[in-house]
């Protein structure tokens, strides 16, 4: 698991890359968040909250876990956040079995 000021460094640099990657600009939030919060978020001054993160998710048109899948990938790329995607999906299916 990531230490606290690794996911505070990758959750920006994986929110501004989505953002990027969808061509969209910090005023295509307008809606959901001023510009100068993403930018604050973008540059890990500020941390969203979970709902906030719904928002922007929204937004950039991915799901909310694909931010914290990139957030928590050891690197940037498809097999890391799929590793990331699988050891969720395992908790899943032991938390399911326990409530049984």
């Amino acid at each position: 698991m990531p230490s606290k000021s690794r996911v505070s460094n990758n959750l920006p640099q994986a929110m501004k890359a989505v953002r990027e990657i969808r061509g969209l600009t910090q005023e295509d939030f307008g809606l959901v968040s001023s510009r100068t919060y993403l930018s604050g978020l973008e540059r890990g001054l500020k941390s969203p909250t979970l709902g906030k993160l719904e928002q922007i998710a929204s937004v950039m048109q991915v799901h909310p876990l694909t931010l914290l899948a990139l957030t928590y990938a050891s690197t940037p790329s498809r097999e890391a956040a799929a590793e990331v995607l699988d050891r969720v999906c395992q908790d899943l299916v032991r938390l399911w079995s326990e409530d049984v």
